[in-house]
C-alpha cells in the first residue's frame, strides 16, 4: 500500500507541475503577442512606404517630415533605427537638397545631432504645421514652389524654447512636393519667392 500512495503522490505531483507550467506558458506566450503588437513611434513611422503612400501636400510632407524629427529627437533610437530614419527623411528632400547633403556626410551630421540634443536633455514637445490655406504657391524658372510654416517647443531641462520654421518645397517631375530648404522664420523675407 505504501508503494501505491508514493506512486500516486508522484503522479499528482507531475501533473500539478505539468498543469502549472502549461499555465505559465500560456501566460507569457499572451503576454508576449500583446507587447508584439504594440508599435514603438519609430516602428509606426518606419512602415509608412514612401514609394507608394507619399504625401500628397506641401502640408502633408512637413507634418511626416515632423514625424519623423520627433522620433530621432524624442525617442531612445538604434544607430539602424537613425539610419532607417535618416533615408526616410531624404526621401522627402527634393533632388538639389540631396546634392549638398552627400549621404554619409548626412548621416554623420544626423547622429552628432541626436546625440547633442540627447546630451543637452533636448526633446521636441510639439510640432504645429500651418493650416493648408496658409501655404504660398508660386512658380518661378518653370518649378512650382510651396512654402510653409510649422511651429516647434523644444524643451530643454524645464526650459521651453518656441520656434518657427518656413519650409520651401518644390515639385518634382512626379508631382511630388519634395523638401529645397528651409529656414527660422525671421530669417525669411516672405516678399522674396527664392531661398537658399
Amino acid at each position: 500500500m505504501r508503494k501505491t500512495s508514493t506512486k500516486v503522490t508522484i503522479i499528482i505531483i507531475l501533473v500539478i507541475t505539468a498543469v502549472v507550467g502549461y499555465y505559465s506558458y500560456l501566460a507569457n506566450r499572451r503576454l508576449e503577442i500583446r507587447e508584439e503588437g504594440i508599435m514603438t513611434p519609430v516602428e509606426i513611422t518606419l512602415t509608412r512606404d514612401l514609394s507608394i503612400d507619399y504625401p500628397s501636400t506641401p502640408k502633408e510632407v512637413i507634418k511626416y517630415y515632423n514625424q519623423i524629427l520627433k522620433c530621432l529627437y524624442n525617442e531612445d533610437c538604434s544607430d539602424e533605427e537613425i539610419d532607417s530614419l535618416g533615408v526616410q527623411a531624404r526621401a522627402l528632400y527634393d533632388a538639389e537638397l540631396l546634392q549638398i547633403n552627400e549621404f554619409g556626410s548626412y548621416m554623420i551630421n544626423l547622429k552628432a545631432e541626436v546625440e547633442d540634443y540627447k546630451a543637452h536633455k533636448r526633446r521636441i514637445s510639439n510640432c504645429a504645421v500651418a493650416a493648408s490655406t496658409s501655404v504660398d504657391k508660386f512658380t518661378e524658372d518653370g518649378y512650382e514652389f510651396a512654402r510653409i510654416s510649422s511651429g516647434y517647443t523644444v524643451l530643454e531641462g524645464s526650459q521651453s524654447k518656441p520656434t518657427t520654421i518656413v519650409y520651401l518645397l518644390r515639385r518634382d517631375e512626379d508631382k511630388k512636393w519634395k523638401i529645397y530648404g528651409w529656414d527660422l522664420a525671421e530669417n525669411v523675407n516672405l516678399s522674396q519667392k527664392t531661398e537658399e
